[in-house]
């Protein structure tokens, strides 16, 4: 077994194992990004827990999103405008997911007294069923989304480009004809 031949593989193969270790990868990297980033804006900067946490998850996603676009999904040829669009709507789908997938597997473990007599208690409900739903939407939602939507190009691309332009204008492409104007 030749290890160069194996991280080649790893490092530049789009089949779906070696896309989904190096997105293990990404996904670990932005989560520990998210997390100091809180903690120094938590810690350090003594914003509060909600506002530390909310800057940390938006580092973690810009993190996760960049190197998405390079490594995991090698996606050079999809225009960053339409990537930015779609990763914030399937970033959205995971909140809500995640959100509401948590609230309805506690509300129907919360009653199941035989977990108690294996050694979960109350606040363990909440952590087994938030750690659930977490890899389920990771996998089922998240790697799919992104794997076969966010970084590939799209008929869906043209409207989130137009979309990145309508609210950024300064960010379209200066035509040669534009230049001559001025």
């Amino acid at each position: 077994m030749d290890i160069k031949k194996v991280g080649d593989k790893l490092l530049h193969n789009d089949n779906l194992l070696f896309t989904f270790l190096r997105s293990a990868v990404s996904s670990q990297t932005s989560g520990w990004t998210d997390f100091a980033v809180s903690f120094v804006f938590f810690a350090w900067v003594h914003l509060s827990a909600w506002v530390a946490t909310a800057i940390g998850a938006l580092a973690g996603g810009i993190v996760n999103c960049v190197i998405n676009y390079r490594f995991t999904f090698h996606a050079d040829g999809v225009d960053w405008k339409a990537v930015v669009v779609k990763y914030v709507m399937v970033w959205i789908g995971s909140l809500l997911l995640n959100s509401f997938g948590t609230e309805l597997l506690f509300w129907l473990i919360q009653d199941w007294d035989w977990l108690e007599t294996i050694g979960f208690k109350h606040d363990g409900y909440f952590a087994a069923a938030r750690l659930f739903v977490a890899l389920i939407v990771s996998w089922g939602w998240n790697f799919i989304m992104q794997r076969y939507f966010v970084y590939r190009v799209t008929r869906f691309d043209p409207y989130a480009i137009r979309f990145v332009d309508l609210i950024l204008p300064r960010l379209k492409k200066v035509q040669p004809s534009d230049e001559s104007a001025s």
